[in-house]
């Protein structure tokens, strides 16, 4: 029986948890709710000095098994099991953006922002959960679950590298990391269509 959450009273709270949550599915819950509240007026923003307060690393699950970027094995081809390791991957990075993104809400919530840089990237958070509920679903359809491989732990370094600054967070993560991610997606969609996987093309 799962233990009943508490309900956050500021942004930078709910953000907090989101990231400490251990069960990805946990932190989807989490980021809805949150969501949820934030839109409706729910949830104040939670000012605070600084940001020093977040997690220096997101709560994880038992597995997968994170190696450096240099260790990780290579992906199979193709057939299902090629498939599967793609979804796989794009899981990892979907779940490493749900904490990225509800990192930066609640270490930036003390910066003067407008109220609609929040309303924005709260949006983004909620979207990145939805991504990774939708992959970790197909996941179980094709027979395979969120840590079933290896994955690495570079996208976490790169928040880990911007803690201190809003301005690098935000060239680093939606600049650089967020549009590699959509240069090789027309690509992976065109190889899942190939393969007449229309399911995992359409999420």
């Amino acid at each position: 029986m799962q233990a009943a959450r508490s309900t956050p009273d500021s942004l930078a709270e709910a953000a907090f948890g989101i990231v400490r949550a251990s069960d990805p599915l946990e932190k989807v819950r989490r980021a809805q709710d949150a969501a949820i509240a934030w839109h409706q007026g729910r949830l104040s923003l939670g000012l605070r000095s600084s940001g020093s307060g977040m997690p220096d690393r997101p709560g994880r699950p038992g597995r997968p098994v994170l190696l450096p970027p240099r260790e990780m094995p290579r992906r199979s081809a193709g057939g299902e099991k090629g498939r599967i390791a793609l979804l796989h991957s794009i899981a990892h990075i979907e779940l490493n953006a749900v904490d990225m993104t509800w990192d930066l809400i609640g270490r930036f919530a003390h910066e003067a922002m407008p109220a609609a840089f929040f309303d924005d990237w709260v949006q983004v958070g909620l979207e990145e959960a939805k991504h990774f509920d939708l992959l970790q679903q197909r996941l179980a359809e094709l027979g395979g679950g969120y840590g079933d491989l290896p994955a690495h732990d570079g996208l976490w370094q790169s928040a880990q590298a911007t803690n201190h600054d809003l301005t690098a967070r935000l060239a680093v993560v939606p600049l650089v990391l967020e549009a590699r991610g959509l240069d090789v997606t027309p690509a992976m969609i065109d190889n899942l269509t190939r393969a007449a996987d229309h399911r995992s093309a359409a999420i």
